[in-house]
């Protein structure tokens, strides 16, 4: 487990592009945060560190947004308006899951039941006490390795 404060949004920015650079193919990242904690700023930069250009925002209507310019495709779900699990299959979740890209689900806590053996799990807090800015950001790899 690594825990990481961050200050600002940029610090934030920075991390996320570190884990993009670092990302391999077919690992599973899933995004844990209250509303405004900066979960898209985080996957803003590992699309950068992905080396992917083109605009990121939470796919808060479409459950998935693809991204396929960068070093490998980027599979960005936000699964918050999500209703019924049978919405993940309809959308053929496994072939994101498993693929050859990186795949980044936020709010993945809604689709537990359907989550990958192995994944990434980032957890973003706030803590006012210590900044507006101010964030905690906890990394942990559950499940077994590969």
């Amino acid at each position: 487990m690594q825990m990481i404060e961050t200050f600002s949004p940029e610090e934030t920015f920075e991390l996320g592009q570190t884990i993009g650079q670092q990302a391999q193919p077919g690992e599973v990242y899933t995004l844990v945060g209250d509303l405004g904690v900066g979960k898209t700023v985080l996957t803003q930069g590992i699309a950068k560190g992905l080396c992917i250009e083109e605009p990121v925002n939470s796919p808060t209507f479409t459950i998935v947004q693809v991204y396929e310019e960068g070093r490998m495709p980027f599979y960005h779900f936000d699964v918050y308006r999500i209703g019924d699990i049978a919405e993940m299959d309809e959308i053929g979740y496994e072939d994101y899951f498993y693929g050859q890209g990186l795949t980044m689900i936020e709010w993945a806590n809604l689709i537990a039941e359907i989550l990958p053996e192995h994944y990434h799990q980032i957890l973003i807090e706030k803590d006012l006490e210590k900044g507006f800015d101010y964030r905690k950001i906890t990394i942990q790899e559950i499940g077994g390795g590969r």
